[in-house]
């Protein structure tokens, strides 16, 4: 079994719904299975962003946690 991970992040306006990125879900799904990727499962992977100190302090920036959506694929050898 082999597997793909491609990273989403859903591309909207103001005035998009949740249909909008269900489209762009749907896209990604669609060109997998066209390439013979079976669609698995959405996951959440956290990371964390080291602080920027500055330079001597000025323009300091603290650390943070963010968060990517992948979708995950496989396919038979």
């Amino acid at each position: 079994m082999r597997y793909k991970v491609v990273p989403f992040t859903a591309k909207v306006s103001r005035n998009d719904t949740i249909a909008k990125v269900a489209e762009q879900v749907q896209q990604i799904i669609d060109e997998g299975a066209t390439n013979g990727w079976k669609y698995l499962r959405m996951e959440s992977v956290e990371t964390s962003v080291a602080p920027n100190p500055g330079c001597f302090g000025i323009g300091a920036q603290p650390g943070f946690i963010t968060s990517f959506q992948m979708l995950i694929f496989e396919r038979s050898e």
